[in-house]
């Protein structure tokens, strides 16, 4: 079973861009990459990740200014188990489709690299729990597999 999970803002050029890359770090130390598929994307995606999330986030040990910003479609959403918004999301899914999350954050774009850096935070500790919660229904459905498999 694969676990599909989007992080989705309107330029997808700020807290989608650090969401995904907390997203990265969580599957990998978490020992998910066969399990988990990380999607990101925006409405209207900017030209590129904004210059102070690139620089918080490389306080953070990340590197994101190889990253560009991209749209993503309501079609790929529905192909979620999880969708996370940023606040700013334009996007309608329909009640059946992904369990969506409005995380409901500041943009940080412009913002003082103080407030960016409590974006970042808030943003990382959001993505752990979520991963939290990902990683229990990989383990029970994993286990409903095996015993099917019995």
């Amino acid at each position: 079973m694969t676990v599909r999970v989007a992080f989705v803002c309107v330029q997808n050029a700020g807290r989608s861009q650090m969401s995904t890359a907390f997203a990265e770090r969580e599957r990998e130390e978490r020992g998910l990459e066969d399990e988990v598929e990380i999607l990101t994307g925006g409405t209207h995606p900017a030209e590129e990740v904004h210059d102070e999330v690139i620089e918080i986030m490389d306080e953070a040990g990340f590197d994101l200014s190889g990253r560009e910003p991209r749209e993503i479609g309501t079609e790929e959403l529905h192909a979620c188990d999880y969708v996370a918004t940023m606040g700013c999301s334009t996007l309608e899914l329909d009640a059946d489709g992904p369990d969506v999350r409005d995380w409901a954050l500041d943009d940080p774009d412009g913002q003082d690299l103080d407030d960016v850096r409590e974006i970042r935070d808030e943003i990382e500790s959001r993505v752990g729990d979520l991963f939290d919660e990902i990683e229990r229904v990989v383990e029970r459905d994993g286990a409903t597999e095996v015993a099917a498999d019995e």
